[in-house]
């Protein structure tokens, strides 16, 4: 009698699931069906942000550096504050503190937290970082 009641409790599940598979569009079920995320490798380019052509200096910044860069974690040198940006400048030139964003340098990841970011970006929000500096 139990397997008869989970039989029929089982195939009443199945024709309701078909019967509302049945009345949903195409589009709702590309939308119930859609992934939930996506995976990023550092240093490739997505095609939809290659597509949209090259990111301003604070778009990078607004998206991959404002975390530690605004309140200075961890020593980052904060957003346009000469006194955090100067002496690096001084000391190591543009070059060698792009380059060391790129490599990484003490708590900084290589390419900081920006998974889609070329080095020419890196270099762009670094220039945004020390504008009017």
């Amino acid at each position: 009698m139990k397997l008869k009641a989970v039989i029929t409790l089982g195939l009443a599940g199945l024709f309701f699931s078909v019967a509302v598979a049945q009345t949903m569009s195409e589009e709702e079920i590309k939308e119930r069906i859609k992934p939930v995320g996506k995976v990023n490798v550092a240093g490739a380019v997505d095609a939809s942000a290659a597509a949209a052509g090259p990111r301003t200096g604070k778009e990078i910044y607004d998206a991959a550096c404002v975390a530690c860069h605004t309140t200075g974690v961890l020593n980052a040198p904060k957003l346009q504050v000469a006194a955090d940006w100067q002496p690096r400048l001084d000391e190591k030139g543009f070059d060698q503190v792009w380059k060391n964003a790129v490599n990484g340098i003490g708590a900084m990841p290589a390419m900081g937290t920006c998974g889609d970011c070329t080095e020419e970006d890196i270099k762009t929000a670094i220039e945004y970082m020390i504008e009017g500096i």
